[in-house]
């Protein structure tokens, strides 16, 4: 049989096929590398965004004013706080917090997250340096003076100078101190027995303007009536609760004592305090003698009567909480108890004092 030859096939049969094959070969060896290296790429960025391994380590790290992005991320590479420091500049101009980060100290902890480092110098958290000193109940100010120069905090003639004299306008109830002849320091009882935190160089303004925000919060606006209905000014409340502070070591005593001392004080009876004749001496004294009670001073309240110039030390919450609401009866005395309780017996008459004073000394 005669075939046309422009019937026969250009190609072999299978020809087009191999090559098709091939070249699809070629296209999924391709994606599969692509996909791979993306994906390397993708595990290499998320690898280098972990937090760093180990245990944890306090790092204290300054980032200096003006820093780059990329400057911070060396910083913080070099602290070992990121795995990379070119990773985290990407990241941070990526998440746009950049212009945010600001300079300072910071005090970061290995293992912590990219984004926990960044939120941190975003907002600035800086690390303080700061000191701390406590100021028990019941200190006067020059205790307080003696004990923040023992420990640098100030220098004594300058605190005490501010006590008497520096303004203090952003607390209203300073200005309301009376001007009180013989009163030693103006700002006496109003210096909160607290612990206090503060920055380090703090000025002696600055640290008693932190005691008396301290007073100002710790007063109770409800005392300012309650002291109305007892005729009572703050200055003298303050006074009293000095006393009471020095007078008592028990707090459910504290408000039987101040109604001893209102009691005397509507009698017009001397309040014959021993704290008061103590803070004159200038020393605490396990006894005092009769000799001490004469001592010539107006915050003798064995001589002079009525409440002293000013407050004798700085009086704690119960103190303060005693006097605005003291216990109502008709006890005019008090004697220690000399069996180890730092209780009192109280007494309405000078003959049951008399007794009660044998009885605390076994007699």
């Amino acid at each position: 049989m005669y075939m046309d030859h422009d019937d026969q096939p250009d190609h072999p049969p299978g020809k087009k096929r191999r090559r098709g094959g091939r070249l699809l070969r070629i296209l999924v060896i391709l994606c599969c590398v692509i996909l791979l290296g993306l994906g390397g790429a993708a595990y290499y960025v998320y690898q280098g965004l972990q937090p760093v391994a180990g245990e944890a380590v306090e790092k204290r790290v300054e980032i200096p004013a003006g820093s780059s992005v990329k400057q911070i991320g060396r910083i913080l590479h070099e602290n070992g706080l990121i795995r990379n420091p070119d990773l985290f500049t990407y990241y941070v101009k990526y998440k746009g917090t950049g212009s945010r980060l600001q300079a300072g100290a910071y005090q970061f902890q290995t293992g912590q997250s990219i984004d926990e480092l960044v939120l941190a110098m975003a907002d600035g958290n800086t690390v303080v340096d700061a000191s701390r000193f406590t100021i028990p109940e019941g200190w006067n100010v020059e205790q307080i003076a003696d004990h923040l120069a023992e420990k640098e905090l100030v220098d004594k003639a300058k605190f005490l100078a501010e006590v008497n004299q520096g303004s203090f306008p952003e607390y209203p109830f300073v200005a309301s101190i009376p001007v009180k002849e013989g009163r030693k320091y103006r700002l006496e009882g109003y210096l909160f027995p607290e612990t206090y935190e503060i920055k380090k160089g703090a000025t002696e303004r600055e640290i008693i303007a932190k005691m008396l925000a301290q007073f100002q919060k710790e007063w109770k606006p409800e005392w300012d009536e309650q002291l109305k209905k007892l005729n009572m000014t703050m200055d003298e409340a303050v006074t009293l609760a000095s006393i009471v502070e020095r007078e008592v070591v028990v707090d459910k005593e504290r408000p039987v004592v101040a109604g001893v001392y209102y009691n005397r004080m509507r009698e017009g009876w001397l309040l014959q305090a021993d704290a008061t004749v103590q803070f004159v001496l200038g020393k605490q004294r396990d006894r005092i003698t009769y000799d001490d009670l004469k001592v010539e001073s107006p915050y003798n309240t064995y001589l002079y009567p009525g409440l002293p110039p000013g407050p004798i030390a700085n009086a704690g919450r119960e103190s303060l909480a005693a006097v605005a609401y003291p216990e109502q009866h008709d006890y005019f005395f008090y004697v220690t108890k000399k069996d180890g309780t730092s209780e009192h017996y109280f007494s309405r008459t000078l003959q049951e004092h008399e007794a009660n004073d044998r009885k605390s000394r076994g007699k």
